[in-house]
């Protein structure tokens, strides 16, 4: 069984946001600052971890994922201010 991480990455404090799932959550965030992929990310200069969530089984991580991007944007804003008030980027703590 893999494990999974849900994330989700912004622009800059209550700017756009993109929800992910990955099983090495460190590959992926490099990936998405270097630019790797071109898309949305890419395209919007998201590069900021202000949520992270760590699974068990990489399914149950994309289950959740895919119910997280069908939530509205202040339901979005509100679970990141629960955990990361100030918006600091997570991926300096990794």
């Amino acid at each position: 069984m893999k494990s999974g991480f849900v994330y989700i990455l912004a622009s800059q404090r209550n700017g756009t946001l993109y929800i992910g799932v990955t099983s090495d959550l460190s590959k992926r965030l490099q990936q998405h600052r270097d630019g790797v992929v071109d898309g949305f990310t890419k395209r919007y200069a998201i590069h900021r971890l202000v949520r992270v969530e760590t699974f068990d089984d990489i399914r149950d991580a994309t289950t959740w994922e895919r119910r997280l991007k069908k939530w509205n944007r202040a339901w979005k804003l509100a679970i990141i201010e629960e955990t990361n008030p100030e918006w600091e980027d997570l991926a300096d703590l990794l």
